[in-house]
C-alpha cells in the first residue's frame, strides 16, 4: 500500500479517533488496580469506546485478535490477550495497547502503567520508554528522514543499557490500522524516506529491561526471552513543517 498524505478532512477524522483513544487510556489509568483481571480491563475499554458515537475498537477481530485491547503484564512485551485468570497485582507494570476507528479512520496508542508501589527498576523502565518516544519526536518533522526518529529512540534507550526488540516496530496509519512505512525503533542501514507534511505514523518504542530478544508463546503473546519486564509507549502522530501533532494525547 503506498504511503498516503492525508487531506484536512481526513485529519479531522483521525484527530477525533485519537481523542477518543486518549480518553480511553486515561479512564483505564484511573481504573487500573490490583485484583482486576486483564479481561476486566478489556471490557472497560470496550465500554468506553462505545460511549462515543460512531467509534469502534479496531483491534477487536483484527487478524483474529479476540480482545478490544492488548494487555501485557511485566515480561509480556506485546499482544497480551485479555484473560479472566490473569490478575493484576501490586507492583506490576501493565502495558495497554489499543486503537479506535471513526468513520473509517484509525488511531493507535499504547501506555505502560505502574500498579501501586513498583520497584525503582520497573519505574525507570517505564519512564525511559515514554521519554524515548519524545526523543524521537524531536526529529519528526517534514524534511527529515524517517530513520532520524529511529536513531534518536535507539540512542536514548541503549544509553540506559536497555534492549530494543528488532521484530516489533511502528507503522503508518490512516484508513488501515497498519500502513506503510514501517517505523523501526532502531536505525537500519540507510536513512529511510524523507518525511512529508500530512504523513501520519504510529511511533511506538518497545523496550526490554535487559536483552532485546523476545519469543512468541503462541500466535499473539510475545514475551521477553529472559523473563525480565518490558514497557511500551505509542502515539498516533501527524508530520508537519514544525513540531509533530500528537493525536492520541489529551490536550489541556
Amino acid at each position: 500500500m503506498p504511503i498516503t498524505i492525508k487531506s484536512g478532512e481526513e485529519l479531522e477524522l483521525m484527530r477525533h479517533a485519537g481523542f477518543v483513544l486518549a480518553s480511553m487510556h486515561e479512564e483505564l489509568r484511573k481504573a487500573l488496580k490490583p485484583g482486576m483481571s486483564t479481561l476486566d480491563i478489556d471490557k472497560l475499554a470496550l465500554e468506553i469506546t462505545h460511549s462515543y458515537d460512531g467509534c469502534e475498537p479496531n483491534f477487536l477481530g483484527y487478524e483474529g485478535f479476540p480482545g478490544t485491547v492488548c494487555v501485557s503484564v511485566n515480561e509480556q512485551v506485546v499482544h497480551g490477550i485479555p484473560r479472566a485468570d490473569r490478575i493484576i497485582k501490586e507492583g506490576d507494570i501493565v502495558s495497554i495497547d489499543g486503537g479506535v476507528v471513526y468513520k473509517g479512520y484509525h488511531s493507535d496508542a499504547a501506555r505502560t502503567w505502574c500498579v501501586g508501589e513498583v520497584s525503582d527498576e520497573k519505574r525507570k523502565l517505564v519512564e525511559v520508554t515514554k521519554q524515548a518516544f519524545f526523543e524521537g519526536m524531536k526529529f519528526a518533522k517534514a524534511g527529515n528522514h524517517l530513520y532520524d526518529i529511529s536513531a534518536a529512540i535507539q540512542k536514548y534507550v541503549e544509553s540506559f543499557g536497555y534492549g530494543i526488540a528488532r521484530e516489533l516496530t511502528g507503522h503508518g496509519i490512516g484508513t488501515e490500522l497498519h500502513e506503510e512505512p514501517t517505523v523501526p525503533n532502531y536505525k537500519p542501514i540507510g536513512r529511510g524516506l524523507i518525511l512529508k507534511k500530512g504523513m501520519t505514523l504510529a511511533v511506538e518504542p518497545i523496550v526490554n529491561m535487559a536483552s532485546p530478544r523476545v519469543k512468541w508463546l503462541d500466535d499473539w503473546d510475545v514475551v521477553t526471552a529472559d523473563g525480565k519486564p518490558s514497557a511500551h509507549y505509542e502515539n498516533t502522530i501527524l508530520i508537519t513543517d514544525g513540531e509533530p501533532e500528537l493525536f492520541s494525547i489529551l490536550r489541556d
